[in-house]
């Protein structure tokens, strides 16, 4: 059963493979990292770790049974309790619900670890799954991203209002 979590250095590797694999497939519908990415991606990573350190942002990956990385999951520019979500997941486990489910959930962390009250996302017009995740997600359209946002492309943003969940000890007659 994949599982959600945290970011950390150990998944380096699998993350590396993973955005090498898909590269290509990512490319069909959002911006190519580009070869520099690659080329520095120790440096990246570890910059994205301290990122996640100071606060700034939140990294989830979904990882297979085989310590395979099936999807990334990002928080990023957290503040004044409101974050952007970016996500990917691997060819061979789109079109099955993967990244709809595993959105919900980091929007389940997003509000009980991070204390966000909203998270927005921007999807590319022609990239049509991402739109219908962010829909089935709970994600409203709320207007038109600026295309310099999506590597040129034209599209849209969603947001999705979160409610804190309660504690069950504070809930009454417990």
């Amino acid at each position: 059963m994949p599982e959600l979590k945290r970011l950390h250095v150990g998944h380096a590797p699998a993350v590396l493979a993973f955005e090498l694999a898909n590269r290509g497939y990512f490319a069909a519908s959002i911006s190519d990292r580009g070869d520099d990415y690659f080329a520095q991606f120790t440096d990246r990573y570890n910059a994205l770790l301290a990122e996640q350190e100071a606060g700034i942002c939140a990294f989830y990956v979904l990882v297979a049974e085989d310590s395979s990385v099936l999807g990334r999951f990002n928080l990023v520019d957290i503040e004044d309790h409101t974050a952007e979500l970016g996500y990917r997941v691997a060819q061979h486990v789109a079109g099955r619900g993967v990244a709809t489910a595993t959105v919900r959930e980091v929007c389940q962390l997003a509000a009980a670890r991070h204390g966000l009250r909203t998270v927005r996302a921007a999807a590319a017009r022609q990239n049509v799954a991402s739109h219908k995740v962010l829909t089935k997600a709970g994600f409203v359209p709320v207007g038109a991203a600026d295309p310099a946002h999506l590597g040129g492309k034209p599209g849209t943003w969603y947001q999705r209002d979160l409610v804190p969940q309660p504690d069950s000890a504070t809930l009454p007659g417990s």
